[in-house]
């Protein structure tokens, strides 16, 4: 946080709620604004909170995501603000990119996302004269048919501009929630211990062991889905629930709900 936070020179943000969904980190980015003078844009149909600190809000018809990128990278060539010596010594396939860009003019691009084309310009000359650039992004981009897609884009205006493995820049994903993210480093998954060690490589299992007085198995547990499919065929007997909500969170509803009714203990 501290690195986009104080090293950035803009920040792009796409797909997250920042300051809803990750509160301390949103407001590093508010203080980048307000001390630094760090340009911000905001790329989302809705009008978030974060729009109040931001140089420019783009609002995108729901799912072109691809083409505003696509749009902004066109633009971004056109002006000649790529970086030249990172895409030749850094990069794989630029001349495929090239040619990809050219389907996505300005006026094509604002017929597709419903960006105006100056709004299209301007936040290409903050990405373009401005680096490096923080990309930072949540679930609003990669909760989608074409999520991977969305965040291959992100990947490759990173990389046209030369953001990458640099102070400040970089593309920073962040969780759906802030306490998702704390809950997986500590090992709150499946299949690995806290700092994501995996319980199936046995120097890891036998440290843990070790550490925690018991036999550890080097089986990975179920996942939350497979928790509640085991809930409803009695396998499982109980769940202890903490902080989460299945029946709202999980695929198919009534599904959730028969297999919590079936659970002798929730």
């Amino acid at each position: 946080m501290a690195d986009v936070a104080e090293q950035a020179q803009a920040l792009f943000v796409i797909g997250s709620n920042t300051t809803e969904q990750h509160p301390v980190f949103g407001s590093k980015l508010r203080q980048a604004v307000r001390q630094r003078g760090v340009p911000l844009i905001v790329a989302d149909p809705r009008r978030i909170d974060l729009v109040e600190f931001a140089t420019l809000h783009i609002r995108q018809n729901p799912g072109t995501d691809i083409a505003l990128l696509n749009g902004l990278m066109h633009l971004i060539v056109k002006n000649g603000w790529e970086d030249r010596w990172f895409i030749q010594s850094r990069t794989e396939n630029y001349e495929a990119l090239l040619e990809l860009l050219e389907r996505y003019p300005p006026q094509v691009t604002s017929q597709i996302t419903g960006v105006s084309v100056i709004e299209l310009e301007q936040a290409a000359e903050i990405l373009g004269t401005h680096k490096p650039a923080a990309v930072i992004w949540a679930m609003g981009i990669t909760q989608h048919t074409t999520g991977v897609a969305n965040v291959l884009a992100l990947a490759n205006l990173q990389m046209l501009l030369g953001n990458i493995g640099k102070p400040g820049g970089g593309v920073n994903p962040l969780r759906g929630q802030n306490n998702v993210q704390g809950a997986c480093d500590m090992g709150g998954l499946p299949n690995v211990y806290p700092g994501y060690q995996a319980v199936n490589i046995p120097q890891f299992q036998e440290k843990f062991s070790h550490a925690w007085g018991m036999d550890l198995s080097l089986q990975p547990g179920k996942t939350v889905t497979e928790l509640i499919d085991a809930a409803g065929n009695g396998n499982i007997r109980a769940l202890y629930i903490l902080g989460e909500n299945p029946v709202l969170t999980d695929p198919d509803t009534r599904h959730v709900r028969h297999c919590l009714e079936h659970a002798e203990l929730v």
